[in-house]
Order: C-alpha cells, then structure tokens, then sequence
C-alpha cells in the first residue's frame, strides 16, 4: 500500500502551539503509512526544518500571503498544484487565512480540504481601541479576520479545531467541527526531581522562586502584564526569578520595559529551545496572561509538568485538567496575581502526567485516531 502524503500548511515552522502539536503528531505517527509534507509561506528556514527533513517530510516555500492582493499567491500555488498532483489531503493550519489555499486546493479538485482552527481571538470592543489598549493595526487585522471566517465553508471538506472555543470562533454555528486534541507526550513532562535539580544549577537559581512563561513574543501574549506581574512579586519576595522561552517581534520591546522597571537583573530571557520538557522542571510558577488563545499547548506541558498555573481567564477552560491552575482575569491589578502566587509558593508540585493523559492529551491514543481518519480519506 503506498504511503498518503498530507499536505501540512502553515505560515513558518518554528516552536509555536500549533506547529508543536503537528510536530507531536507527526513523530509518533507511523510514517510508513502516512507521511508529512509542508507547505510554508517564508523563505528563511526555521527551527523544526531539519527535524521534518530527518522523518522524511518535504518543504515547499511560497511567498507570504497578501489578504489584500492574493493575486500572485493564487498564481504560485497554481503553479504548485500543478506540479505536484501526489496530494489528496490538504490540512491547512492559516486560522481564517486557510481561505487562500484551500480556495486553489478546491479548484484542482482536491478531495480532502481541512480548514483547522487553533485560536479565538476576543471581540473588537471600541474602548480599548479609544484607550489605545489595542492599537488600530491590530484592530483592522482583526476586521480583516473576522470578514474571511465567513467565506472558510465554502472551500474547506472538514473543520478541525484544538477546542471547542476556537472551533465556534472560526467555524460557523451550524457547522460542525473534529476537535484535534494539542496532544503531548505527557510522560516526557513528568516531573524529574533530578533533572529539576541539575537545571537549576546549570542556570544558577537555586534557592530561588522560579516564575516563567513559554510562548512568542507577540502582543498576543501579553508579556508586558507578565513584567508588571513579577515588579509587584520582586517586591514581595526579593529572591524570585523571571525566566522566558521564546522568541518574538517584541522581545527587544520587552527587554527595555524590564531594564525601565529596574528588575532586567532577575530575568533570563532563553530564546528559542529545544529542552522544553527540561526546562519546565526547574520552574516553580507558570504565568500565561493571554488576550487570546485558542487552546494552548503549553498549559497541557505545564501541568503535566506539575507546575502551579496562573492563566487569563480569557483562555477556554477546555485547559483545566489538574487542579493545580487557576485563571485570572487581566484587567485587574498585577500585585493581584503576585498575591495569588505567593500564596502558592510553599505547596509542593505534584506528578500530574497520568492525569493529563487520561484525561485525553497523551499522543499515542490521538495519533490513531488521525492516522486512521488520514488514510480512510485516501482510500474512499
């Protein structure tokens, strides 16, 4: 039987939720039977480039997609369609920009067209526009979004989503959608006392309160919040530690409003990383104060890593798996936050990696099901 190549679509592959998730599927799947290929709208390459390469996946680069002018990116992909007629699943992975290339896998008659959403952004609300809390650009992309998840229905065969919440967001009401669970290997997250140990002497904080935060640095993520969060906490509790993963647009932003608030001194900014699993065993605290998410990865590694979690209340509560989160709400005060974390601090972490997996995030069982939806496709 030959092997079904899935057309993954996305805008660049580096360590963001949903390009972990798909990495998570794609490593655990049995690549005999189906295998992955990309489709990427930058040139540059990107952080799990080498990996899809090593399991026997294909890149293809495409220019960035202009919603305004898609013009010359319906042209490219034509082009591409053309040449490669080995596809009868396109899996789009562009939120509301999965019009664009589903709009041309339709035209060539692609079977099998998956429209998969993995976020939920909030309503446009004229306040914080007038309070300049959220800036004109970012309110006209939201415009521009908001039109184009109008049209997803009429190019997309399946609807995915990682949650409930995001598939109401994108998807129609009257439409319905597959929830893909952002599935991790729990057990790689368990919590290490060694490891957690060794860590922390490799970074130099022993003895100290460990806050940290995984995640891009993009107005999305609300890292300023995070700063403000952690002044009040350093006031409070002098031997704490900021430590952020990631990478981002806004680090340089972020890194000047940490050395203006004076507290650059007690914060590590670590980049992009490949120890992940790792790095959560020598956190303490998790802080995640999103505007928006759809149902993020990072809140399942949290927790099966055992560490106490604070969240914007804006996040779906699909995420509450353990009890060891808590979800906040971002317009209140941040020595709010620092309270609700100090309060935390003397409980131990527990081992939380059974329970996320039972409660339907473990890889394995969930690769199946995919596997399994991906080649009944093929063979219909």
């Amino acid at each position: 039987m030959a092997t079904t190549r899935v057309l993954q679509v996305f805008t660049v592959m580096n360590r963001g939720g949903a390009e972990s998730m798909i990495m998570n599927y794609y490593r655990s799947i049995d690549r005999n039977k189906v295998q992955f290929d990309f489709l990427v709208h930058r040139k540059e390459r990107a952080a799990f480039d080498d990996e899809i390469e090593s399991l026997g996946g294909k890149i293809y680069r495409m220019n960035p997609i202009s919603p305004f002018f898609p013009g010359a990116y319906y042209k490219e992909l034509r082009i591409f369609f053309k040449e490669h007629k080995e596809y009868t699943i396109v899996h789009s992975h562009l939120n509301t920009f999965s019009c664009f290339p589903l709009k041309v896998a339709k035209e060539f008659n692609i079977p099998c067209r998956i429209a998969h959403a993995h976020i939920a952004i909030e309503p446009i609300r004229l306040k914080d526009v007038l309070s300049n809390s959220e800036s004109l650009k970012e309110t006209f992309k939201k415009l521009v979004k908001f039109q184009l998840k109008k049209k997803i229905h009429n190019y997309s065969t399946h609807s995915f989503s990682c949650g409930e919440k995001a598939g109401k967001w994108l998807f129609k009401e009257k439409t319905a959608f597959t929830i893909m669970n952002n599935a991790i290997d729990a057990k790689a997250f368990a919590y290490d006392s060694i490891v957690s140990d060794t860590y922390k002497k490799e970074h130099d904080l022993e003895n100290k309160l460990i806050i940290g935060h995984v995640g891009r640095f993009t107005s999305q993520k609300n890292h300023s919040y995070i700063l403000k969060i952690f002044n009040q906490l350093v006031q409070k509790k002098e031997d704490s530690v900021l430590v952020f993963i990631g990478d981002g647009p806004l680090r340089t932003k972020i890194e000047e409003e940490a050395k203006s608030l004076s507290i650059d001194d007690k914060i590590r900014f670590l980049g992009v990383r490949t120890d992940i699993p790792q790095l959560y065993q020598m956190l303490d605290i998790f802080v995640f104060p999103s505007f928006y998410e759809g149902l993020p990865v990072t809140l399942i590694e949290a927790q099966a890593a055992g560490l106490k979690v604070f969240a914007s209340d804006r996040i779906t509560r699909e995420v509450h798996l353990t009890k060891d989160i808590e979800f906040l709400p971002i317009t209140i005060s941040p020595e709010v936050w620092a309270d609700k974390i100090l309060e935390k601090v003397s409980e131990e972490k527990t081992n939380n990696y059974e329970m996320v997996k039972n409660k339907g995030y473990d890889i394995q069982k969930n690769t199946e099901i995919f596997q399994d939806f991906y080649l009944k496709q093929t063979h219909k």
